[in-house]
């Protein structure tokens, strides 16, 4: 019997030592492929998000006063437009933009978007604001100028704060 233990205690502390060695290439060859992956994955996605980036950057900068009304003005109909036609032409520019760039939401984080859900919102109840403020019988040109300058006249707008978040978010992607 104990001739027997002589040979089988051996065995087994060799079998395990074989075991607890493959057992640990295996775990290390299974991090290794989880990390190509990763790496594979990054690859794809990171040019990806830096597009959302760049299009939810693009969609603030569109939806901020005087980029809307620029871009209004190039009609040359807009001097015969009601305050009351001008504010539902930003609206729905606002809803425009916001709408085509919905997507992108799933390649930043939930606070940056919520921020810039924030932008939308408060934007479209500025540009109410203001048109209610206005007296009766004003031309479009006035609604335009009110809107340029309270704009201005808030300090940090809820545009310029989700357009830095996302910049850092960005910049940490980088």
């Amino acid at each position: 019997m104990i001739e027997i233990l002589k040979y089988i205690l051996p065995a087994l502390v060799v079998v395990l030592g074989v075991w607890l060695i493959q057992h640990s290439m295996l775990r290390q060859e299974e991090k290794k492929r989880k990390f190509e992956l990763q790496r594979e994955s990054k690859k794809t996605i990171s040019p990806i998000r830096m597009r959302a980036y760049e299009r939810l950057s693009l969609l603030l900068e569109r939806t901020e006063p005087e980029a809307m009304l620029k871009e209004m003005m190039d009609d040359p109909g807009w001097v015969n437009k009601s305050v009351m036609d001008v504010q539902r032409e930003l609206l729905q520019r606002i809803r425009m933009e916001f709408d085509h760039n919905m997507s992108q939401q799933v390649y930043i984080s939930d606070e940056v978007w919520q921020k810039i859900m924030v932008a939308r919102d408060e934007m479209a109840a500025f540009v109410n604001q203001m048109a209610i403020q206005l007296k009766p019988g004003s031309s479009a040109l006035d609604y335009m100028k009110v809107l340029i300058q309270a704009y201005h006249m808030n300090g940090d707008t809820p545009h310029e704060i989700a357009l830095q978040d996302l910049k850092n978010e960005a910049r940490q992607l980088l």
